[in-house]
C-alpha cells in the first residue's frame, strides 16, 4: 500500500497557523469567563438563557479546532493511507450537530414559554450599599459577551481564508455576529423592565432561530464535504478556483490532448485525479511524473493528485 505524502503548511502560513492557535486559546478562556458571568446574572430571563447557551455552544468550534490541530498533519500510516486531514471535517460536523440540536431546543423551549405566557421578573441587588436593578447587570454581561467576540471573529476571518479552514471560518462568522444575539437579549431584558413580558420570550425565539439557521447551514456544508462534494471556496459561495486552475495548467501541456479533473476536499487540502488523453504514446511515464511535479506546485492546498492516461474521457458530470 502507498501512503500520501506528509503535510505541513507552507512556511509563509506557519506563523498564521500559530497565531490562530493562540487566538483560539484566548477564545476558549474568554468564553469560559462569559459562560460564568452570564450564568450568574441571567436570573429567569428566557433571552438571557438563550444567549448563555449560545455562548456555551461557542466553545465547540474553538475546542474542536484546537483538538483537530493536534492530529491533522500527522504522517499517514498503513491504517490511514490518506493521513488525518479529515479530522477537521469531523470536527466541523460535530460542531454543526451540536449547534443544530441546541438551536432546535432553544426554539421549542422559548416558544413554550411564550405560549404559556410566563412572566419573568428581574429583581435588584445591593452593591456597596446601593440598590441596583439586575437588568443593568444583565445588560453589562451581554455587552461583555459580545464586544470581544466580535473583535476575535474579525481577526479570525482572514486567517480562516488563508488556511482554508471551514471550521475556523464558521467560528469567526458566529463570533462576528454575536452582537445581534446580545442586542436581542438586551431588548428582551428592557422589555421585562417595562412590563412587556412577551418581549423576553420573543427575543429568545429570535436568538434560537439565529442559532438554528447557523446549525442547518453548517450541518449541510459539513455533510456535503464528507460526501466529497466538489471543493468550494471557504464561504461555500462558488467552486474553488483551484479546479479550473488545475485543468488549465494541464491542458496547456504539449503532450496533452484533453483532460478531466476530479477533486475532493479533506480538511484544509484537496486530493484528486486527472484523466488525460495523450497526443501520442511517447515518453508517457516521464510526462506523467513531470506533470504531477508541476501541478502540485500550483497551490499548497493541492496535496495529492493521481494522473491516469486513458483512451477516452468519461462523460461530463451533471450539474446536480
Amino acid at each position: 500500500m502507498i501512503t500520501t505524502r506528509d503535510f505541513e503548511f507552507p512556511e509563509k502560513l506557519q506563523r498564521t497557523f500559530k497565531k490562530t492557535i493562540w487566538l483560539e486559546w484566548i477564545t476558549v478562556g474568554y468564553l469560559l469567563s462569559v459562560v460564568v458571568v452570564m450564568f450568574l446574572s441571567m436570573g429567569n430571563s428566557q433571552a438571557m438563557k438563550a444567549a448563555w447557551l449560545e455562548d456555551l455552544l461557542g466553545l465547540i468550534p474553538a475546542v474542536s479546532f484546537l483538538v483537530a490541530s493536534r492530529y491533522f498533519n500527522k504522517p499517514a500510516t498503513r491504517k490511514f493511507l490518506y493521513g488525518y486531514h479529515r479530522v477537521y471535517s469531523i470536527a466541523f460536523l460535530c460542531g454543526s450537530v451540536a449547534l443544530f440540536g441546541m438551536g432546535l431546543f432553544l426554539m421549542i423551549d422559548s416558544t413554550i414559554a411564550l405560549v404559556k405566557a410566563e412572566h419573568p421578573t428581574i429583581g435588584a441587588i445591593t452593591i456597596f450599599g446601593h440598590m441596583i436593578w439586575m437588568g443593568w447587570v444583565m445588560i453589562a454581561a451581554l455587552i461583555y459577551s459580545a464586544v470581544p467576540a466580535v473583535i476575535l471573529g474579525r481577526l479570525k476571518l482572514p486567517m480562516s481564508e488563508k488556511l482554508h479552514s471551514k471550521i475556523l471560518h464558521t467560528d469567526a462568522q458566529t463570533q462576528k455576529a454575536d452582537w445581534m444575539t446580545a442586542v436581542a437579549a438586551i431588548v428582551g431584558v428592557i422589555g421585562i423592565g417595562f412590563g412587556l413580558w412577551w418581549m423576553d420570550a420573543a427575543a429568545a425565539i429570535f436568538i434560537s432561530l439565529s442559532v438554528l439557521k447557523d446549525g442547518v447551514n453548517n450541518l449541510k456544508d459539513s455533510v456535503t464535504g464528507l460526501m466529497d462534494e466538489t471543493p468550494t471556496t471557504i464561504n461555500q459561495q462558488k467552486e474553488e478556483p483551484i479546479v479550473a486552475k488545475l485543468h488549465d495548467s494541464i491542458i496547456e501541456l504539449n503532450w496533452v490532448a484533453d483532460v478531466r479533473i476530479r477533486l475532493r476536499e479533506a480538511g484544509n487540502v484537496f486530493f484528486g485525479e486527472a484523466f488525460i488523453i495523450p497526443k501520442e504514446d511517447v515518453n508517457i511515464m516521464d510526462n506523467i511524473e513531470k506533470t504531477r511535479d508541476r501541478v502540485l506546485q500550483i497551490d499548497w492546498k493541492l496535496h495529492d493528485l493521481v494522473i491516469t492516461v486513458v483512451k477516452e474521457l468519461p462523460e461530463e458530470a451533471d450539474e446536480n
